[in-house]
């Protein structure tokens, strides 16, 4: 329960002192300004890169070996609610630090410590992506002929409005379990999609449930009925190895590439925009996208559910299920299973190791190697009896839409989110009207 002290309505901000970040006890922590070797196991290097929406993505993040990390933490070891920022490239972004996430701090980024005496620890994430933060961003920012940057010297000159600590909890909490509902459904997607990999590359790549047939056993996981369908031995077809009573295909004969070209001004500024930079890597759930307004070269419609695939080396590995109609950039192909039994079947297929490798070693170019359609399309993959195909789609298409509606709803409550963070920081709208609404 708040306090009448802690009501607060458009006038309240007008009481709230507007103070320095040094004035409020918050830290600058800077980097070790020095890139340690990389290495294939180890910990988390996070750079710029890694900063995304407000929190740290470890999708592709270098690792660098224990002594390294050791001594890149001398100097700035993070700890649970500090809030990384960025100098160079992207200042001003931040991501917040999760609990339990051990890592070395990347060059121009720098930590920011609240000690909880003028500004609540978890309540920092928050007042570093409010409008004032921006206006100090604009108001300190160095603009360089490459880059603009912040100067660390600045960053404690902040001036920003500090509302009381109990007023930063409550904000805290409604904004955290917004944000954290967004979290839980980014990893509940990635369950999910493990899950359905998982089962592809059991029944369709390794053959797991025909191989335990042949060796007397019941396939693991798997019911009578299930296991009935698959065989117990292989044939050879073309020098290849596959079940009995299976067929030797390319992914052509079960997928195909869309092609509608159009030009953003044949369609709403409002229609979605996908690029290559928002789709997540090694991930089929695309959670980011832009306007038609933003670009303007021409571009291919997609609709929902089909598959988009980026077709520029290193981007072959960002595939992804398009949850809403829109158009993409021509750097990546439109894809659709040519039966509606196939869906599930074609996009693990497409997202699978072998694929990548396959459209990598096919692709060509000097300076952006790329693939095509006619390439890809000539993927050879072994094509079960329909009766499989058929159980397959009906266990798997259910965990694609349940991706899908999560992704919506991520999407509803980032822009709840968005729209309450202003307002909550300037005092536009009252707490009590909305703190008992964001327990999930």
């Amino acid at each position: 329960m708040i306090g009448n002290e802690d009501r607060f309505a458009t006038t309240a901000v007008n009481r709230w002192p507007k103070i320095t970040l040094r004035e409020a006890n918050i830290t600058l922590i800077d980097c070790d300004h020095r890139t340690p070797p990389a290495s294939h196991v180890g910990y988390p290097y996070v750079a710029i890169p890694q900063l995304k929406q407000g929190r740290i993505d470890l999708t592709d993040v270098r690792r660098i070996a224990s002594e390294h990390y050791r001594d890149w933490t001398l100097k700035a070891k993070p700890r649970a609610n500090d809030v990384i920022l960025s100098r160079r490239c992207n200042p001003g972004e931040t991501a917040v630090v999760p609990p339990n996430l051990e890592f070395a701090l990347g060059q121009n980024l720098v930590l920011l410590r609240a000690d909880g005496t003028r500004v609540y620890p978890p309540f920092l994430r928050w007042l570093v992506r409010s409008p004032e933060w921006w206006e100090q961003i604009q108001k300190y920012l160095n603009v360089g002929a490459v880059f603009d940057s912040l100067k660390c010297a600045d960053v404690p000159n902040f001036e920003l409005s500090i509302p009381s600590l109990s007023i930063q909890r409550h904000i805290a909490h409604i904004l955290g379990s917004l944000d954290d509902k967004i979290e839980l459904n980014r990893q509940m997607n990635e369950t999910l999609e493990a899950m359905a990999r998982a089962i592809f590359k059991s029944w369709f790549v390794d053959f797991d449930p025909v191989r335990a047939k042949a060796e007397g056993r019941q396939p693991a996981g798997m019911d009578a009925a299930t296991a009935a369908l698959f065989p117990d031995g292989f044939e050879e077809i073309d020098g290849r190895e596959v079940p009995m009573g299976w067929e030797v295909a390319m992914l052509g004969d079960v997928a195909e590439n869309i092609r509608r070209p159009t030009t953003p001004h044949k369609v709403s500024p409002e229609t979605p925009y996908i690029g290559l930079e928002h789709m997540p890597q090694h991930s089929i759930a695309l959670n980011d996208c832009g306007l038609a307004s933003d670009v303007e070269s021409g571009k291919f419609g997609f609709r929902r559910n089909e598959f988009l695939f980026g077709k520029l080396r290193p981007y072959f590995h960002k595939v992804g299920i398009a949850p809403v109609d829109g158009v993409c950039s021509t750097d990546i192909l439109v894809i659709n299973p040519k039966k509606d039994s196939w869906y599930s079947y074609v996009i693990c297929a497409i997202s699978t190791d072998d694929f990548i490798e396959y459209t990598n070693l096919g692709s060509d170019g000097t300076k952006m190697p790329r693939t095509n359609w006619s390439t890809m399309e000539k993927f050879t993959i072994s094509i079960p009896p329909k009766p499989i195909v058929n159980e397959f789609n009906s266990r798997i298409s259910s965990v694609f839409e349940k991706i899908i509606a999560n992704i919506h709803e991520s999407r509803t409550l980032g822009q709840i989110r968005d729209a309450l963070l202003p307002k909550l920081m300037c005092g536009e709208i009252s707490l009590k009207t909305v703190d008992s609404s964001f327990d999930f």
